[in-house]
């Protein structure tokens, strides 16, 4: 009897760090990397995000916003952090599944040098055109094709999904030319939109609603297979383009650097499951024409990335787009 009590005190002794670990943690705020500008879709959302992880954890998420590079440099900064939960990145499409096939030595392993936590959704892509332009996608294109060259796009840096989504408009357009401007965020973008510097921005849903209902703007098309409920005026590309589905979804994750403690990716995975069943946040994100994810776990978000990465590395190796 003495032995066995011997053996379950040496096993407490060692679990004791462990569990003192987990009960400990968080004991200080945490840092929400978003790797683009603030006002940008991937922003929004990821403020929206943040402050009630905040509440779930019960300690405050601070957004920190680490533009550049399409979202590599603040990526790039997560990947290299200390793994104790602290420090996360609020990853897209474009960080964690283009990123690799864009460049022939990437600074980070997306599948390698990331603890995946959670898929949490995403809002579809979505076409805006300028007042001075056609009224239609198809106008607007067969406005391209009779001027090839004279028309430019907007998008939130090369390199990102919305970027090739927009390549990718243009291949199955037949080829139109409509030069892209590279711009750090949404913001900027839209602002030139605005002011007839260029013709067409690509963004998401929800960061087109408020242009197009106010009238600043023009709604010309999204990236879904049917019409958004929350603008049913506005057609999906496939309607304008005819042949297969044109689908696009700047998703977002929740991921820390690779070695996180397995009982921080478990706290942090149920809380997020906690936060994207928020009725208030469900409401928040139907309104930004976002749709979330709300079930997933740790190793489905894994899966997930791996079956995006997969999915979309042909499609850049079409398009042509190399990151330098």
């Amino acid at each position: 009897m003495r032995r066995r009590t011997l053996i379950v005190s040496s096993i407490a002794v060692l679990a004791a760090p462990f569990v003192a670990r987990a009960q400990a943690w968080p004991s200080q705020p945490l840092r929400l990397v978003v790797a683009f500008p603030p006002g940008g879709p991937t922003d929004v959302y990821g403020r929206l995000f943040g402050e009630r992880l905040g509440r779930a954890l019960g300690q405050p998420v601070v957004v920190d916003n680490k533009a550049g590079a399409a979202g590599v440099i603040g990526t790039l900064g997560v990947a290299r952090s200390k793994p104790d939960g602290y420090t996360l990145v609020f990853g897209t499409a474009s960080t964690q599944t283009l990123y690799p096939s864009m460049t022939a030595k990437p600074d980070y392993d997306v599948l390698k040098d990331f603890a995946y936590i959670a898929h949490v959704g995403g809002g579809p892509a979505a076409f805006v055109g300028g007042l001075a332009q056609p009224d239609t996608l198809k106008g607007l294109l067969d406005a391209a094709r009779a001027k090839p060259g004279t028309l430019s796009y907007g998008s939130p840096g090369s390199g990102t999904l919305l970027h090739l989504t927009t390549e990718r408009l243009k291949a199955a357009a037949g080829g139109v030319q409509i030069t892209h401007v590279p711009y750090r965020g949404s913001g900027p973008a839209m602002n030139d939109l605005l002011s007839g510097q260029i013709a067409l921005m690509v963004t998401t849903l929800g960061s087109a609603l408020p242009l197009h209902r106010s009238g600043k703007a023009r709604m010309l098309g999204v990236a879904t297979a049917k019409r958004p409920t929350l603008a049913p005026e506005v057609p999906t590309v496939s309607e304008t383009l005819g042949g297969a589905p044109f689908e696009a979804v700047l998703w977002h994750c929740l991921a820390g650097p690779a070695g996180l403690p397995p009982e921080v990716v478990a706290r942090l995975a149920a809380a997020t499951r906690e936060t994207m069943n928020d009725p208030a946040l469900l409401k928040a994100l139907a309104e930004q024409g976002i749709v979330p994810v709300t079930d997933s776990t740790p190793e489905s978000t894994l899966a997930y990335v791996r079956a995006e990465t997969e999915r979309w590395a042909p499609i850049v190796k079409a398009a042509g787009i190399k990151l330098e």
